[in-house]
């Protein structure tokens, strides 16, 4: 009895010292992330005036009601989802086999491995200007290959048609984020054991056999959690529709909806609204993953 009862007061003092020193963090968490979160929430229940500064009324869910019911935040809700979608789907499956690539041995692996990483550091912007310049309808360089070539698009005004405009985003961010999922991914690989690919083989499993019983079993936690860092990341989309196309032509997503109420119409109340909106959208997909999904990273974190 007498051990049960020290145990239990350790386990007590373990937990308290454990409670103190992540207090520091959570402190700055919450001052970072909830008091501005909560103030956002506040102007969002209220209409408040440009031409007389400190005028406001308290219109409570009225400015989520009209968005809502909008067509405007609709059609970028759609627009969001769709380019989130397929461009994670894009990067899961190029970034698992970049990684399925490095993680062979062959001379040069570092330094391929070290290339993989140049369009992850490159800026948001700087990527998206590059890539506006290579579909530019005249001088660039996919539309000059495209026209060499003798093969459709080359004529084409890609950022002003709708469709089109939506589809170099997407090449523009797989292009960007597809690195990141392989190295999520090559950790996965990592650390499978090698005892596993040995036992497949005196099964007398073939290489696609391997793959598709072995390897891509293992790999699920880590390619699940690629991805929904992606999607939650791709979810709140701004500066690369920002700079190619300020949301025109079929590319506005709710980030920019919020951002072009807020700034650019300066309709304070509505404009939180919208940005509160998208931050909900973005927990509901991520408490659904973790409510459906969740054992997966926690597969990755060891836990049983």
């Amino acid at each position: 009895m007498a051990t049960k009862q020290n145990k239990q007061s350790v386990d007590f003092q373990q937990r308290r010292t454990a409670v103190w020193m992540v207090s520091p963090a959570l402190i700055v968490m919450f001052l970072v992330a909830a008091v501005p979160i909560g103030y956002a929430i506040w102007l969002s229940l209220n209409v408040y005036s440009v031409r007389q500064a400190g005028l406001s009324k308290f219109v409570g869910l009225s400015n989520y009601w009209e968005a809502l019911i909008s067509s405007a935040w609709w059609q970028a809700f759609g627009q969001t989802f769709f380019f989130a979608f397929v461009s994670v789907g894009l990067e899961v499956v190029l970034g698992t086999a970049m990684a399925l690539l490095l993680n062979m041995a062959f001379r040069g692996r570092g330094l391929l491995r070290s290339t993989l990483l140049v369009p992850y550091a490159v800026l948001t912007v700087v990527s998206a200007i590059t890539w506006q310049a290579m579909f530019e309808s005249n001088l660039g360089l996919v539309t000059g290959v495209l026209r060499a070539l003798g093969l459709p698009g080359g004529e084409l005004v890609w950022l002003s048609e709708p469709g089109h405009a939506m589809a170099v985003i997407i090449v523009a961010d797989v292009w960007k984020t597809a690195p990141f999922v392989a190295l999520l991914v090559l950790a996965g690989l990592q650390v499978i054991p090698g005892e596993v690919y040995e036992a497949a083989d005196l099964d007398g499993a073939g290489r696609w056999q391997t793959f598709w019983q072995v390897t891509l079993p293992l790999l699920r936690p880590a390619i699940a959690l690629a991805a929904i860092f992606r999607l939650l990341d791709a979810l709140r989309i701004f500066d690369l529709p920002f700079v190619l196309t300020k949301g025109a032509n079929g590319t506005q997503t709710m980030s920019m909806l919020a951002y072009q109420e807020l700034r650019e119409g300066r309709l304070i109340g509505q404009g939180s609204a919208l940005s509160i909106l998208t931050f909900a959208t973005v927990m509901v997909v991520s408490l659904v993953y973790i409510r459906f999904g969740g054992g997966n990273i926690r597969d990755v974190a060891g836990e049983k």
